[in-house]
């Protein structure tokens, strides 16, 4: 899973955090949530708030 796979994201972190809502979450918090998914294999440092 790369950054640009933006409704894989989604979707993987709905299903890790159903409870979580996307848009209060903190950037870095959410960063760090991305990165921390199994799937992701794409560089840490490439994902901002762009993507």
């Amino acid at each position: 899973m790369k950054w640009t796979d933006v409704s894989a994201i989604a979707q993987a972190l709905y299903d890790l955090y159903p409870d979580v809502d996307p848009l209060t979450i903190r950037f870095t918090d959410l960063h760090n949530k991305v990165v921390d998914l199994p799937e992701f294999d794409d560089d840490h440092s490439h994902g901002g708030e762009k993507v």
